[in-house]
């Protein structure tokens, strides 16, 4: 049993993409969240110690060299041992002046390593979280001014970072939660709109399955905007393989076809017993002709009824060269040739295509024209026209159509507008153009050739 990788599937691959990218997005985003919530609740604290600072400078005195404090602070944390909430103050050189009695309980060595007693400057404050300790500490140095003499004194306020831990760790917590819930509701929201914008595909590849089984024979229904294109593109592409195989048999039949007559020829001189020289002349045309008949076929099976992409070709240099060769061809009836061809005209596709088509027409009008052949050509309502005249016997109404539609029976034997124009009409087909026949202003025969840009 041959088992598909999911990354041969479409939706296999955004939804692996999805799964390996989404926790990357989401640890990103729970940790710059985390980062701005710890900002957040340290800067809180800092604003609570600096309110407790400016509490504890509104409630002392200074008396000579010493500080007097009330009997009661308005906090009445500082009176309780170990409340969280702890206060002290130091002389400029470091001497422990007064310490709250919820401090008692620190120690020195724990008090020493919280308090910075050097290089704060005055009237610059200090917070510090002190991680090891499990403290955050506030401190202002300020200078007090009594009787012509500063005193410099150092406030420190400590609060335990205790609740504000648990805090953090219980919001981290939730943080994962909620985010391990987005992670799993984005990626059932990811599978969901990857099923639903996919269905076009899948879809898609069902029509394709039911033209290729037979129970249709062209994408129907409409499609996204994204995939419309496509669609359209194919069924140009289907129809154009089944114009191709519907041109195949139609040239094996045309070929058949027109194979008899040479065969019956022949085989009808074979039974009336010809003199030899009469009868190899007579194969050697039924011969040639076949070999016409067989080319033709050919030529008119390999052209497609899709118009060829290629670049754009100048008109100009090639009619110019064709009349050029044409009138070496035809020297000895000296036609007089008139050109008027628009600057920069241009035609969308094959070279090679243009030339046949220009080269049969253009050599009709060469053949069974008198004197004169008149070419102009321009650029009107987005298409490229070309007409090409004669001074010729022209050609009756009744049958401008008839030489220019598909015959069930060719005859290569008769000189003039056939096989030629057939292939040009063909060819003009490819590329959605017109081809029409009209009065010449020569009293001739005018073609007129029209291609869309």
């Amino acid at each position: 049993m041959n088992v598909r990788s999911p990354l041969h599937s479409l939706q296999g691959r955004l939804l692996i993409a999805s799964v390996l990218i989404l926790p990357i997005v989401l640890l990103i985003a729970g940790l710059a969240l985390s980062n701005a919530y710890n900002y957040s609740v340290e800067n809180a604290v800092k604003d609570r110690l600096q309110l407790q600072v400016y509490l504890l400078l509104g409630a002392v005195e200074l008396k000579e060299d010493h500080i007097i404090f009330p009997e009661r602070l308005q906090e009445p944390r500082y009176e309780q041992v170990n409340s969280g909430l702890y206060a002290a103050i130091h002389d400029k050189n470091g001497k422990l002046l007064w310490r709250s009695l919820s401090s008692i309980l620190l120690d020195d060595p724990k008090l020493s390593e919280v308090i910075s007693l050097g290089g704060i400057t005055t009237g610059e404050p200090l917070f510090e979280h002190k991680p090891d300790a499990g403290i955050f500490s506030f401190q202002l140095r300020i200078i007090w001014e009594n009787k012509g003499e500063e005193h410099s004194f150092l406030f420190t306020v400590m609060e335990s970072d205790e609740l504000v831990t648990r805090d953090i760790t219980a919001y981290e917590q939730q943080l994962s939660i909620w985010l391990g819930i987005i992670f799993l509701v984005a990626l059932l929201a990811q599978t969901f709109i990857l099923s639903w914008g996919l269905t076009p595909l899948r879809r898609l590849a069902r029509d394709l399955k039911a033209i290729e089984s037979g129970e249709a024979d062209k994408l129907g229904g409409h499609y996204p905007d994204e995939v419309q294109p496509v669609t359209e593109n194919l069924n140009e592409l289907i129809e154009s393989e089944r114009k191709q195989r519907e041109r195949y048999r139609n040239t094996l039949g045309d070929l058949a076809h027109s194979l008899k007559t040479p065969l019956a020829v022949m085989r009808g001189a074979e039974l009336e017993e010809h003199e030899l020289h009469t009868y190899q002349t007579l194969v050697a045309e039924q011969v040639e002709r076949m070999d016409q008949i067989v080319q033709y076929q050919l030529t008119r099976a390999v052209k497609s009824h899709h118009k060829p992409l290629g670049k754009s070709v100048n008109v100009t240099p090639i009619i110019n060269r064709m009349l050029s060769a044409l009138g070496k061809v035809y020297r000895n009836k000296a036609v007089l040739t008139d050109v008027d061809l628009a600057d920069d005209l241009l035609f969308h596709g094959d070279e090679r295509d243009l030339m046949e088509v220009l080269g049969n027409i253009m050599e009709n009008a060469f053949k069974y024209g008198n004197s004169r052949v008149k070419v102009s050509g321009t650029h009107i309502n987005g298409e490229l026209k070309l007409s090409i005249c004669d001074d010729g016997p022209g050609v009756t109404p009744d049958m401008r159509q008839v030489i220019l539609q598909r015959g069930e029976r060719l005859d290569t034997s008769i000189q003039g507008q056939g096989i030629g124009l057939s292939v040009a009409t063909d060819i003009i087909s490819c590329y959605q153009g017109a081809i029409e026949v009209k009065d010449s202003p020569l009293d001739g025969t005018c073609f007129v050739i029209r291609f869309p840009d």
